[in-house]
């Protein structure tokens, strides 16, 4: 019998029990601890199979030690991990890539045969797909191929869906103008178009649009999920630009504490500054790429080219994944950052942890430079 590997992590495997669904954990183990007593998570399961129901997803950056284990040269992997026991996960868990060579076979030996777990293998190969776990964009994945999962396992807070709407509404107002010439009131019918636009399903009310972009069946389907998942990663990189700005001069001023090694202290020195740059980087690298977007939506509403924006939503899946990679890569950090470091007037930490999340982090961002 083939067996996953065990989960050496436990610290860390033990920190995700305090930690939701986020761009890099799906966490099926909090959310069967709040959800258990209601039908829908019984009626609508996001794993069929009742172990992997409660394991734990993550995208994880794969390390040199663990490329052995894959046939391609991958840099992100989708990484399961299944609890010795969901009660106390300090415990640890066996673990297996998604994409590795015999994942599928892993999966059966744990969670047995059947329709089930076909099933289940089904959705683990559409979630290595896809470059982070954000709730919006897994949602929008699995309905495109047909798996129908409870709302409660995509916990997008109330107060998010609304500033996103708005964001959205703002965006789409020109093309309403432009698509939508007897709307009435171009504000209402923005709000409304949003609403279809945003929700999984799509309908006549989106057809104008369909015709206007000269797009059929499963193309126009996967343009306007590309279309979605730029609109959203603009608005999440819009959201994290403040935290982005904080963190990068708090690395500066992080102070250490303990024993002071040579070598740990002129690693820790040159990671920050590698660190600092590292992100700014990255956040040119983002704002191109959505300024790619922005030219083409342009030439859509200013410049009267609907088919250059059709092609751009086509051709988008070659820019959006490492878009994924780059704002979760950031979000992770940024999010982990504020977690740690609540009062940023309160930099100090031990120097063995700050060691383990600098080298965290550069590997994060070297996976994805």
């Amino acid at each position: 019998m083939r067996q996953a590997s065990v989960e050496n992590h436990v610290r860390n495997l033990a920190g995700l029990e305090r930690t939701a669904s986020t761009n890099r954990v799906l966490n099926l183990v909090a959310i069967a601890n709040a959800h258990r007593g209601e039908p829908e998570y019984h009626a609508q399961p996001f794993f069929k199979t009742p172990i992997l129901n409660e394991c734990i997803v993550l995208k994880h950056w794969v390390r040199p030690d663990e490329r052995f284990v894959f046939d391609d040269d991958r840099r992100n992997s989708t990484k399961i991990i299944l609890p010795f026991e969901r009660t106390d996960l300090r415990l640890g868990g066996r673990s297996f890539f998604v994409g590795q060579r015999g994942w599928r076979e892993i999966a059966r030996d744990n969670g047995g045969d059947g329709t089930s777990i076909e099933r289940d293998i089904r959705v683990m190969a559409a979630l290595d797909d896809i470059p982070s776990l954000d709730p919006f964009l897994l949602r929008e994945h699995l309905d495109r191929i047909g798996i129908q999962v409870a709302p409660c396992y995509f916990a997008i807070s109330e107060a998010d869906l609304v500033r996103m709407q708005d964001f959205v509404s703002k965006e789409i107002r020109e093309l309403i103008s432009l698509t939508f010439e007897n709307a009435g009131s171009k504000l209402v019918y923005s709000n409304k178009m949003v609403n279809f636009l945003l929700s999984t399903e799509i309908n006549e009310h989106l057809e104008p649009l369909r015709i206007a972009l000269r797009l059929d069946g499963s193309d126009y389907k996967e343009g306007v999920f590309n279309w979605k998942g730029f609109l959203y990663y603009k608005w999440v990189f819009r959201e994290i630009g403040p935290s982005l700005a904080d963190v990068k001069g708090q690395i500066r001023r992080l102070r250490i504490s303990g024993r002071r090694e040579r070598d740990a202290v002129a690693y820790i020195e040159g990671a920050q500054g590698r660190l600092i740059d590292s992100l700014e980087m990255n956040r040119l690298e983002i704002a191109g790429a959505l300024e790619v977007y922005d030219r083409a939506f342009a030439d859509l509403t200013k410049n009267g080219k609907p088919l250059a924006f059709r092609n751009f939503l086509l051709q988008a899946p070659k820019m959006f994944h490492s878009l994924g990679e780059r704002i979760g890569m950031i979000s992770h950090i940024t999010s982990f950052w504020k977690y740690r470091f609540p009062d940023a007037r309160s930099l100090d930490a031990p120097i063995n942890e700050v060691f383990e999340i600098l080298t965290d982090f550069e590997r994060s961002m070297t996976t994805v430079d």
